[in-house]
């Protein structure tokens, strides 16, 4: 394994990647995109902080590029879509830095309250200004705090201490979650109208680019102070130079910007403000934590484990997924069989039944689609773009839980709608290493969802099965396993043979003539 690790990342923070035949290239000058794409072809796993700007272009150049992990939280300086289209996992440290963004946060709160950058500045300049420079308590203000994630919900705890009423805004949150926290969950414009402090702690998204624009502070209450140690975007700055110049915000504490470094912002111009450059994640501490926490997560993933805290995939812990391995195989398998069998799928219907509806069966759906994928794309497929790719090919796709297993204690059924109609598979696991095919077009088989397999709908109706052993056996073709479902005697049924080789175009042409045959196929799936 190749790893590239850019921005100065803490050299004792990768020490988890420095393995037995792991190259590991900790480069300390800030490489420009066109160095960086014809440089990184040969990494398999890219390290950076923020100032690194993974481009689509470099992901492109990627060729052996499967992980990229960013020492920090927020992850707007990679490409997302790029890296998810070729099936690069994107993982974070979201957990490193979130006692060093809270306490900024209050530092910047305090900072902002009690004049303390105008005094410091003033006193040193010989001035001694007690009377302009009169500040506010925090004591029974009412902080308004914009997301609830990890960081939010650490500021909300400490400003508790402090004694302030906490409002909170996260669309993604339950009341119940936010009481817990001894914060009061409210609409966002309630918020802005409510608040005598404001704290932002959301990502930047096309949702949340410029929230708090000149409508938004237009809402608020007059004397309102803003702190924003999340990310630059989130504010617009023209406007909020603009309120702060007017007065009716009070003051603001700004340690991100929309550029960076913020050598031309218009709150450069403002005395009523308190800025730092992007120190929110500068301590020792969350240095040396975010740098540990993707460096582990990057070994774990390239050593063949689970992408913890993945961005661009669900993350599963590794006991849930321990006991979802076993479904995720035999998904894969279905989807692949499905591919085989039909093409132009249209539309995907995966359903659950038995004991997998108490599961998290996210993964085992898109196991469905890479197993899929994989026969009927040229791009590289799995778990990280699968989901993606059937999106671009105009695949639908719907999940059902049903509490009744038909008969197994687990049921996994794969229902695709093509052009030639309705196709269907269905799999349980009998045991975890016991996968098995138990339904095809309604039709009830037992067949091992392994290696060659000869599958042909016919005529019940005696001699056809014998037709094609004596083909087979013509060829030289040994057959190890056999299943026939069928509902009704003399009606349709479905043959299954597991067979030791595969069938060539000639033999599987010679099957589909036989009278009573009806449309055979050979599917071959991994052992």
């Amino acid at each position: 394994m190749k790893i590239l690790v850019l921005d100065g990342v803490k050299e004792a923070g990768v020490a988890a990647l420095r393995r037995p035949g792991w190259q590991v290239e900790v480069i300390s000058e800030r490489w420009s995109e066109a160095e960086l794409i014809s440089r990184i072809g040969d990494y398999d796993a890219l390290i950076v902080r923020s100032a690194t700007k993974v481009t689509a272009p470099v992901i492109e150049a990627a060729r052996s590029l499967k992980v990229i992990g960013r020492a920090g939280v927020g992850v707007d300086n990679i490409d997302l879509e790029a890296a998810t289209r070729r099936g690069i996992v994107v993982v974070n440290a979201p957990d490193g830095n979130t006692i060093a963004a809270a306490e900024h946060s209050l530092a910047l709160m305090l900072a902002l309250a009690r004049n303390i950058p105008q005094g410091d500045a003033g006193l040193k300049q010989g001035r001694w200004e007690r009377k302009h420079l009169v500040g506010v308590e925090l004591k029974q203000k009412t902080l308004g705090i914009l997301g609830l994630g990890r960081i939010g919900s650490a500021v909300a705890r400490r400003a508790q201490a402090f004694d302030m009423i906490c409002l909170g805004y996260d669309p993604y949150i339950s009341a119940e979650q936010a009481d817990r926290l001894g914060v009061e969950l409210v609409p966002l414009k309630t918020l802005l109208e409510r608040s005598d402090f404001l704290t932002i702690h959301m990502p930047l998204t096309n949702d949340t680019r410029h929230l708090l624009d000149a409508k938004a502070l237009a809402l608020m209450k007059p004397g309102v102070r803003i702190i924003n140690v999340a990310r630059g975007g989130l504010i617009d700055e023209a406007a909020l130079a603009e309120a702060l110049k007017t007065g009716r915000i009070a003051g603001a504490a700004v340690d991100v910007f929309e550029e960076e470094p913020a050598i031309s912002s218009p709150l450069l111009d403002c005395p009523n403000v308190v800025l730092t450059p992007h120190l929110g994640a500068s301590t020792e501490e969350a240095q040396l934590h975010v740098a540990v926490d993707v460096a582990e997560a990057i070994a774990n993933f390239l050593a063949g484990g689970l992408p913890n805290n993945a961005v661009n995939m669900a993350t599963i812990a590794p006991e849930i997924m321990e006991k979802l391995a076993p479904y995720v195989e035999l998904a894969e398998k279905l989807g692949s069989f499905l591919a085989q069998m039909a093409g132009g799928i249209g539309r995907l219907r995966v359903t659950y039944s038995g004991a997998l509806v108490d599961l998290q069966t996210g993964p085992i759906t898109t196991s469905v689609l890479k197993g899929l994928l994989e026969r009927i794309v040229d791009d590289h497929v799995n778990l990280v773009n699968a989901d993606y790719l059937a999106k671009r090919r105009g695949i639908k796709v719907e999940t059902v839980h049903r509490g009744n297993g038909d008969d197994y204690h687990n049921r996994i059924g794969v229902e695709a709608e093509t052009a030639e109609g309705l196709v269907t598979v269905a799999g349980s696991v009998f045991q975890p290493d016991s996968p098995r095919i138990v339904e095809i077009n309604g039709y009830r088989v037992d067949a091992v969802p392994t290696g060659h397999m000869l599958v042909a709908p016919h005529q019940d109706r005696p001699g056809i099965i014998g037709k094609v052993g004596t083909l087979m056996g013509q060829a030289g073709i040994n057959i190890a396993t056999m299943q026939v479902g069928r509902k009704t005697q003399g009606g349709q049924a479905v043959m299954v043979l597991g067979t030791d080789a595969p069938l060539s175009p000639d033999l599987l042409d010679a099957i589909c003539q036989i009278e009573g045959i009806q449309g055979a196929k050979q599917v071959v799936l991994a052992r």
